[in-house]
């Protein structure tokens, strides 16, 4: 491995680019996420550090003609194709956990927010409208019942918090988590059926990824089920809920309100309903957005880059068998915990 180029599809932030550039390796960045405009950089680049803005496709891919690694800086890989990266033996990575405790954090922002509705009495006051706070619009969390689709390191961190900070009895919907993960918060996690989770909850918040399976997970049937007076919040990925039955519930006051940081669409475009709606509160995909989490992932996707450049197998790798190859036999181990190796 002579070669140490690193293609930026987007720019990451400084702490990652000068780790990198310290260990004498060349960044190539591109103008803009576009394919066209990235496709011809792919040649002659080992790795590649990628943000949410570009598509990793087959297509691309088939540019690439000596690529190692493709490092996301988040934990979603719905913008990679793995099932190409591990036909051409490309190791793909992600960072799992980095952003849990930021996300969580919008998750609680958004669910109090809704709850206390902050934005309309917010508003009230501007307007002169001081009496409102007679007409007792806020509500409590407390001893409410959380739906959790999807108990993995953020669902569950959230249901976790909720139940220890607010009271909140915790249901969960997780098909994926095994039996022994499920015996494990036994005490204060009923694990339920999908149907009973919506008619029951309160509060659902959703962390579950976008797949063929559960693109359109949440739709028509599942919002149905939902008591009037209760809130969705989805800081996943935005095709996992039907949107137009989501405005038809919003708009129809069907429950009684969303926080959205995610969408099918994005940018949302300037003719979405979503955008007049007064019971959504919508925020940019910014979950995991904040300076501290961006460096962090940032930094952790970089350390996966240098883990494969010394020789050493990076954490959270999302196509395994990728490593059975005989071009990746050398590799060490490493502790998954490290989350990548310091250089």
């Amino acid at each position: 491995m002579s070669s140490r180029r690193i293609l930026l599809p987007q720019p990451i932030e400084s702490e990652a680019v000068d780790l990198l550039e310290n260990l004498g390796y060349e960044i190539v960045l591109s103008k803009n996420p576009e394919p066209l405009t990235v496709s011809p950089l792919l040649k002659g680049v080992q790795a590649i550090i990628l943000r949410t803005g570009l598509k990793i496709t087959r297509k691309l891919i088939n540019h690439a003609d000596d690529l190692y690694i493709i490092s996301r800086t988040g934990a979603g890989l719905d913008n990679v194709d793995l099932e190409a990266a591990t036909e051409r033996g490309i190791i793909v990575t992600s960072n799992l956990g980095v952003n849990t405790s930021s996300v969580v954090e919008h998750v609680l922002s958004l669910m109090l927010a809704l709850s206390k509705q902050l934005p309309l009495l917010d508003k009230a006051v501007r307007n002169q409208n001081f009496s409102i706070r007679y007409r007792y619009l806020p509500k409590d969390l407390r001893n409410k019942t959380l739906g959790v689709m999807g108990f993995g390191r953020i669902g569950s961190e959230v249901g976790r918090i909720c139940h220890q900070l607010f009271h909140m009895q915790i249901i969960a919907y997780d098909p994926y988590l095994s039996g022994d993960d499920k015996k494990s918060y036994k005490g204060w996690v009923n694990f339920t059926s999908m149907q009973d989770l919506f008619s029951q909850a309160d509060v659902i918040s959703i962390h579950i990824p976008l797949t063929k399976d559960t693109r359109h997970a949440i739709g028509v049937r599942e919002l149905s089920l939902m008591k009037s007076e209760a809130i969705l919040i989805n800081t996943s990925r935005g095709a996992v809920v039907d949107e137009s039955a989501l405005i038809k519930a919003l708009r129809d006051k069907k429950i009684t309100g969303a926080g959205l940081d995610v969408f099918e669409t994005e940018p949302v475009s300037g003719d979405n309903p979503l955008l007049i709606l007064d019971n959504v509160i919508l925020t940019p995909h910014t979950a995991a957005l904040t300076r501290e989490c961006v460096v962090s992932m940032a930094v952790q996707a970089a350390k996966c880059v240098i883990d494969v450049f010394n020789g050493q197998e990076p954490p959270n790798v999302a196509n395994p068998k990728v490593l059975n190859l005989d071009r990746w036999k050398h590799l060490s181990k490493v502790n998954d915990q490290n989350l990548g190796t310091s250089p």
